[in-house]
């Protein structure tokens, strides 16, 4: 079984259709007729015409009883109909957790709306579990996985206020024990006053999975999404041109001193291209974001989680070079600032952070571009097939 961590397991056979359950009923028939046309004891085996015709009489059969009784089909399309409707019913319930807790205070006892809000939560929440387990939506299910992962590495958090997190995937609550939680808890993990805040991230998921089958989304001969193919385009675009900026961020070339008349090396930077660097660095940020965050596949989900969590730590760092991050996790440059900074500085941070984003936007690069290949990041044994697993200090 996948670790606490990995979801993708519990959504590897939701593709069952007709004719799979017609194909499988179908051999297993032809298996038992091939079994039951001699005895072991080494009696005559029926002609080939005979066995023929209970093949084609119990293929007939078969397919009227699956016209007639379409089980699977009716339970895949309940459970479809049950994780859209309960997609949007989770996401209510979550800004209402998220309205009850944005006004309150340190110290302050916790509120009959606040514990509704939360038990409200858990129980959509579940809601949700449940119909994703038995849907063949793979781009709401994608989104689903991703949420469950957040869950379980907020466990710890989560137990502090009453939230249990099961092995299936699923939360129970505790009436008590959520009474008796510190409201400040509460809200450190629903506030939606910051991106990655637990609350947040599964409000994210939760617009992508209810947006991915609008209207205005033409499918293509491939059945890909033509809006979804140009936003994957746009998004690998942004993601290697990312991290090309970041590589130059970190490069000594970038920072060599300027050199006087006589070609003589001077104390200067050249301050302009260091900044236009930077500038394209903020922008294809955002540009990639803008374009990518929309995808159901994991390996972007989470390689953009990394870059996001990355900056989130360096945050006061950044506001230092004059690189701001605002409520929704874009980025913001100040010319002045920026340039009145000490590029020495600016260097040997992101010698480490411009080196980690870069090896994330490699990777939202590849899972753009390999989407109709790879779509998804994780293996078919349910294991994510690639991490990035070096470590990156902050630099002050």
């Amino acid at each position: 079984m996948s670790s606490i961590s990995d979801y993708s397991y519990l959504f590897s056979n939701t593709g069952t259709d007709d004719y799979s359950v017609y194909s499988s009923n179908y051999w297993g028939n032809f298996a038992r007729n091939r079994a039951t046309t001699g005895s072991s004891t080494g009696t005559s085996v029926s002609s080939s015409s005979e066995a023929a015709a209970d093949r084609s009489s119990n293929a007939l059969e078969q397919i009227l009883n699956e016209k007639k009784y379409p089980t699977a089909s009716a339970k895949a399309q309940e459970a479809n109909d049950n994780l859209t409707s309960g997609i949007s019913s989770l996401n209510s319930a979550l800004s209402t957790l998220q309205g009850s807790v944005a006004d309150t205070t340190d110290g302050q006892d916790m509120t009959d709306d606040i514990v509704s809000a939360v038990k409200d939560y858990v129980s959509n929440y579940n809601d949700v579990i449940t119909a994703a387990k038995g849907s063949t939506l793979t781009d709401k299910t994608a989104y689903v996985s991703n949420i469950m992962t957040k869950t379980a590495a907020n466990a710890d958090k989560l137990s502090e206020i009453g939230i249990t997190v099961n092995s299936d995937g699923t939360v129970d609550v505790d009436e008590d024990a959520l009474l008796a939680a510190d409201v400040s808890k509460v809200k450190d993990l629903f506030s939606s006053d910051s991106i990655i805040r637990y609350g947040s991230t599964v409000a994210s998921r939760l617009k992508f999975a209810g947006a991915t089958e609008s209207a205005e989304d033409t499918s293509a001969s491939d059945g890909i999404s033509i809006t979804a193919t140009a936003s994957a385009n746009t998004a690998s675009t942004a993601a290697a041109n990312l991290k090309a900026d970041a590589k130059l961020l970190a490069s000594d070339g970038l920072y060599e001193k300027l050199k006087d008349d006589d070609g003589n090396e001077t104390d200067e930077y050249d301050v302009d291209g260091i900044f236009d660097a930077a500038s394209s660095f903020v922008s294809n940020y955002n540009k990639m974001f803008d374009a990518a965050e929309s995808s159901s596949n994991s390996g972007v989900l989470s390689n953009l989680s990394y870059i996001r969590n990355r900056t989130a730590a360096n945050e006061e760092t950044l506001a230092g070079f004059g690189i701001t991050v605002d409520s929704s996790g874009k980025l913001a440059i100040d010319e002045d600032t920026f340039k009145a900074s000490d590029m020495s500085k600016v260097q040997a941070f992101f010698k480490n952070y411009g080196s980690s984003v870069a090896t994330n936007a490699s990777l939202v690069n590849y899972y753009m571009t390999t989407q109709a290949g790879a779509s998804s990041g994780y293996t078919s044994s349910g294991t994510y097939n690639v991490q990035n697993s070096a470590a990156y200090d902050t630099v002050a």
